[in-house]
């Protein structure tokens, strides 16, 4: 094995390999060098070279993502680590655990007009979960410091005096903030300058950092629930509404039971991974004609919820945001370990606990309650699956018409990565296939990053991964093809309608050349010459024939990764999706 020369850099590694952080992303650089040498010197570490640094985190976004532990990022100094930014935001709204460690000039370079050189401690402000300023070694290029500190003696006993204080200072910031991000699950930032010489390697490590072993989590208070349970049992119509989810994760007995309460209305999402028959996992459908409905208010005050029960992450559905903001409920709980966003701005109570902890507790004193909640929503239900399949039995080919027989044709047990905006919205409208993980970077909803993620979460999973994107999120991270690791089985959709065909939907100036440019930003622009450059096998539909050809040997093995080109009519496709609204009304 290998080690830098110099000790902080030595102290990095190995805190993190006592840790278990064994992923590690590199961008390669100059100044981080000394971090280089130490983790690619040790065989415990899996390390990764991807140049982009903005495609660089959100790969180890989506390493960490599905691994549900921290993953390491690290680049040189400069505006490098800038390019970190939109990954370590969508981490911290996600709770992934992501340790960023950035290699920095030393102190007296700041602000003098040295290259490469801006304000790196505490860049990330408060999109972090701590950040860490590490302090220079003393003993590593001891006759360059004599020149910029004067009150550094050169006599080696206070060398060594001054360094023991520098490796007390290191280790308790590099406890600190590992272990915050293990175990709080949010991004953390360690910050460490290094002096030149920066390529020094030694066969054996020069300290022995202290570690400081993560606390076991506590054991849940044993939170009284019969007071909840009594007002549950109170209530007829009660509705449970689940955020973004992790696959598996939640007891389907438990689910099970929830589902069977007559009392109760079950709203999934596509990113929920939660599936059961008596579940509605399209709330749009649900709510849109009751938008555009002339007995509008009655339909609200009969959905309108006594208690509404929520978990999970992020809720795409602007319109159950709308509904339940204008029809609050009487009681809103949400269960989650750490947070409670109160989006409906009606929050009474936070169970501060998992929700598979929560339920097992919870259930056992409730009951059921006589109600037609359920019922007369599940003959809506009906009513909209059969109006959908005769309405997209119709349409022309558009975005609806695509994303339907994609969704349909996704072989089981996928992993499927959605980008943002269209792509994960179009998807709400149809029920996916129970063995399909499904994922979307919902913690800040940002276009940035969506095939970098996807890359980097199937590395380790046991089985394919697809990416359905959009256009302007494709071309947008397109830089993350730039990797030679991507197995031959993942795959991309690019849903190509010319631009952001979304903001046709919203009430702006269609149709005029300021819309065109500014809103939609249109563009004539595939794919086909990227997958030229990055060798991947490219093929393209642009009508249901043509894509049910493509897609019947699109997901057959390969030796390098498949893209398949969807191009739709960017003048009709939000035509159909309002169309379709209208249809269900």
């Amino acid at each position: 094995m290998k080690y830098s020369s110099i000790p902080s850099a030595q102290a990095i590694v190995y805190h993190c390999k006592v840790k278990g952080i064994n992923n590690i992303v590199i961008s390669p650089g100059s100044r981080n060098a000394p971090l280089i040498i130490g983790f690619t010197g040790d065989p415990f570490f899996s390390c990764f070279s991807i140049v982009d640094e903005r495609c660089a985190a959100f790969y180890a976004l989506g390493i960490a993502q599905q691994q549900r532990g921290p993953v390491a990022l690290v680049c040189t100094s400069g505006s490098a680590l800038l390019n970190y930014f939109p990954a370590v935001a969508e981490a911290f709204y996600s709770d992934i655990p992501l340790v960023v460690i950035s290699a920095d000039r030393p102190l007296y370079k700041l602000d003098i007009g040295d290259g490469q050189t801006i304000r790196q401690e505490g860049v990330f402000g408060k999109h972090v979960g701590y950040s860490a300023q590490l302090k220079q070694d003393v003993t590593h290029a001891t006759s360059v410091y004599k020149h910029h500190f004067t009150e550094w003696s050169e006599e080696k006993e206070f060398l060594e005096r001054d360094q023991i204080k520098v490796q007390e200072h290191n280790d308790k910031e590099l406890n600190t903030a590992i272990n915050i991000a293990i175990k709080v699950k949010l991004p953390v930032h360690i910050n460490v300058p290094f002096e030149e010489p920066l390529y020094r390697a030694i066969e054996f490590p020069s300290i022995s950092p202290k570690v400081v072993p993560v606390e076991a989590d506590t054991v849940e208070n044993a939170l009284d629930l019969r007071e909840f349970a009594q007002i549950w049992n109170n209530c007829d119509r009660k509705m449970i509404l689940i955020g973004s989810y992790p696959p598996n994760l939640m007891e389907q007995s438990l689910l099970d039971q929830l589902a069977n309460d007559a009392s109760v209305l079950v709203f999934t999402e596509t990113t929920s991974n939660m599936h059961h028959p008596n579940f509605f996992p399209s709330i749009d459908s649900i709510l849109a004609p009751i938008e555009k409905s002339g007995e509008g208010e009655m339909e609200s005050l009969a959905l309108r919820p006594q208690l509404l029960l929520t978990f999970g992450g992020m809720v795409v559905s602007k319109k159950i945001k709308a509904f339940l903001r204008h029809n609050k409920p009487d009681h809103h709980w949400h269960i989650d370990p750490k947070k409670a966003y109160d989006t409906y701005f009606c929050l009474s109570h936070h169970f501060e606990m998992a929700p598979n902890t929560f339920f097992s507790k919870f259930l056992v004193g409730v009951k059921p309650v006589e109600s037609d909640y359920r019922r007369y929503w599940s003959a809506v239900k009906l009513r909209y699956e059969t109006r959908r399949n005769s309405y997209l039995s119709e349409i022309p080919f558009s975005d609806m018409r695509a994303y339907h027989l994609v969704l349909n044709g996704i072989p089981e047990a996928y992993q499927l990565q959605l980008a943002n905006s269209s792509t994960v919205r179009y998807s709400q409208l149809f029920d996916l296939h129970p063995s399909l993980s499904v994922f979307c970077n919902r913690g800040t909803s940002g276009i940035d990053g969506s095939i970098s993620t996807a890359i980097g979460a199937s590395v380790y999973h046991k089985t394919p991964t697809l990416l359905l994107t959009g256009d302007l999120s494709f071309f947008y991270d397109s830089n993350s093809l730039w990797n030679s690791a991507i197995r031959s089985d993942f795959r991309i959709i690019v849903v190509n309608n010319q631009g952001g065909g979304i903001f046709r939907i919203l009430p702006g100036q269609e149709e005029t050349e300021i819309f065109d440019t500014f809103f939609e930003a249109k563009h004539g622009l595939d794919a086909h010459h990227l997958c030229r450059m990055y060798n991947l096998e490219y093929s393209v539909a642009s009508d249901a024939e043509t894509l049910k050809i493509a897609l019947a040997n699109f997901y057959m093995k390969s030796r390098i990764p498949k893209l398949l080109e969807i191009k739709t009519p960017r003048l009709l496709n939000h035509k159909t999706l309002l169309g379709y609204f209208d249809c269900l009304s």
